[in-house]
This record gives C-alpha cells, sequence and structure tokens, in this order.
C-alpha cells in the first residue's frame, strides 16, 4: 500500500467516524425529543387522572353513590318485610 493509498484510507476512515458520530449525536437528540414528549404526555396523563379523582371524589361527597343509595333502599326493604313478618 503505499503512502498516498494509506492517506485516502486514513481520511476516508475519519469522514465515515465523523459520519456516524453525526448520526449517533442526531439519534440523541431526537431520544431526547421523544421523551420530553412522553414525560409531557404522562403529566397531561396525570392531570386528567387527578381531574377525574377530584371529580369522583366531589360527586361522592356531594350526592349519595348510588351502591350507597342502594344499600338504603335494601335496608328500607329488609325493615319492612320484617316488620310485615313480624305482624302477620
Amino acid at each position: 500500500m503505499t503512502d498516498e493509498e494509506l492517506q485516502q484510507l486514513v481520511a476516508s476512515n475519519a469522514r465515515t467516524i465523523q459520519a456516524m458520530l453525526e448520526q449517533q449525536e442526531t439519534t440523541r437528540l431526537r431520544y431526547e425529543e421523544q421523551m420530553d414528549e412522553f414525560r409531557q404526555g404522562m403529566l397531561r396523563l396525570a392531570r386528567v387522572e387527578e381531574g377525574l379523582i377530584n371529580m369522583m371524589v366531589s360527586i361522592d361527597e356531594d350526592r349519595p353513590t348510588v351502591l350507597r343509595r342502594l344499600a338504603s333502599i335494601e335496608n328500607k326493604v329488609d325493615r319492612i318485610l320484617a316488620k310485615d313478618n313480624g305482624i302477620g
């Protein structure tokens, strides 16, 4: 291999390495952008979930839930049945 061929090979390798480093940096930046978008999405989801939880707590505090209302009705029916059985 001549001196000139060796220099060309070294230059070619240097260009290849530089291109690989640039591609790696581009990939890293793209990954960071995607992670930022993911984090922002997760924060938005957390805020939505928090809002839903607050809404459910508010509904639960303001009005009886369906299950509590059904339990109340069931207790009343049980009392009426017990009363009717005691009379009969």
